[in-house]
């Protein structure tokens, strides 16, 4: 299987903002791995890293140490990625 989807449209941030909430954040473990994560895969996602910054996300791909896809800033989405050691929690709708 391609680590991305395939067909028009796959690599495209969400048609749609994210919701309007801040979700409560949840006690983590010390470490998000890949398989965590993955779970997440093309669904809204509330991350909070380790350096507390904290916004919605939308993952397109999770790799060995990292995860990216699209990050909602300014009112639009933007690609971006982030180490999974920086992150301290996450969930997903």
């Amino acid at each position: 299987m391609p680590p991305f989807p395939q067909g028009p449209g796959a690599h495209q941030p969400p048609a749609s903002p994210p919701p309007s909430f801040i979700p409560q954040q949840q006690v983590s473990a010390y470490a998000v791995d890949p398989g965590s994560i993955a779970g997440c895969l093309f669904r809204f996602t509330y991350i909070w890293q380790t350096n507390r910054d904290q916004y919605w996300f939308y993952p397109i791909f999770v790799g060995r140490t990292s995860v990216s896809g699209y990050r909602f800033f300014g009112g639009r989405w933007n690609y971006y990625g982030v180490d999974l050691r920086k992150i301290s929690s996450f969930t997903c709708y």
